[in-house]
């Protein structure tokens, strides 16, 4: 990889990275509704994308509930997640959508798997336990709801492997466009006063919002695809791993996220067992991981 686009990947993670600190502030700290800010982060994003949902991807049922889950469900979720975990917890736990999708690969698309992604799944399912780990034996609503949205990113990436070539631009439109049209009325039944909160926050809220909408989904994903087409999806995926490690830097360092000794034991488990499926897996399944990160 030469060196200009290996920093084009770093300052992909990094906006990764930094998208998913900010999200926690806007959730947690600014208390922008969840279901709202998703909804109008892809909002942004189907308007910017309106020309790519054309010509319309076959079978339309099939890419709607790709949207569906990989908007509505993925995101949806963990932006709801943030109101009770750190965004450094949801980088590492979200991670589990790798063995998720490995394992999901071999129910519905008849993959088989060697010992190395075996012991890369049952390592990085390890490391994500001891970060979920609560005395008591006690897990809280916010790390059920990062596993299921990560099972949803994860389902959501086996049928992509099912449909035919999708551009990206294609795909964040339709993916857009479901989520929009899904969680905007639950939105509006479950957080009546969305707005007000969202215009209360001011405009670092609407700015945040722009940001995860143009940088973080249009520009960062877009880029990251370019990446996929030019290198080996191997290399590729190992390095999409300084995401949640960045996230847990920017993380401590900007809103003081705690990082205990459990803490760093799962993430170094966890992502030694994510590196070992990364490295066995294939470019279609790297290209798919783009909007698993956040």
């Amino acid at each position: 990889m030469s060196l200009r686009h290996f920093l084009l990947f770093v300052l992909i993670c990094l906006v990764w990275a930094s998208n998913n600190v900010l999200s926690k502030v806007l959730v947690s700290h600014w208390h922008v509704p969840p279901l709202f800010y998703t909804a109008l982060r892809f909002g942004i994003v189907l308007v910017c994308t309106l020309p790519w949902l054309r010509p319309v991807p076959k079978p339309l049922w099939r890419i709607a509930v790709l949207g569906l889950l990989m908007g509505g469900g993925s995101f949806a979720l963990m932006f709801l997640a943030l109101n009770w975990v750190s965004a450094s917890e949801a980088a590492i736990v979200v991670q589990t959508s790798v063995p998720m999708t490995t394992l999901l690969s071999i129910v519905m698309l008849g993959e088989r798997i060697r010992w190395r992604r075996t012991l890369g799944i049952m390592l990085a399912f390890g490391g994500v336990l001891i970060v979920m780990y609560q005395p008591g034996f006690t897990i809280s609503a916010g790390m059920l709801l990062l596993l299921a949205s990560a099972f949803c990113g994860s389902l959501g990436a086996i049928m992509m492997k099912q449909m035919d070539e999708i551009s990206p631009l294609q795909f964040q439109a339709w993916v857009a466009l479901m989520g929009a049209a899904v969680i905007m009325p639950f939105s509006l039944v479950f957080e009546p006063n969305a707005l007000e909160s969202t215009m209360a926050a001011g405009w670092p809220a609407l700015a945040a919002v722009l940001y995860s909408a143009l940088v973080t989904s249009i520009f960062a994903h877009t880029a990251y695809y370019f990446l996929i087409a030019k290198y080996e999806a191997n290399l590729v995926a190992a390095l999409t791993l300084m995401t949640p490690l960045m996230t847990i830097g920017l993380g401590s360092w900007l809103i003081d996220d705690p990082i205990d000794a459990k803490m760093i034991v799962g993430t170094v488990i966890a992502l030694s067992g994510v590196l070992i499926i990364a490295l066995r897996t294939g470019r279609g399944s790297a290209v798919l991981r783009a909007e698993e990160h956040s």
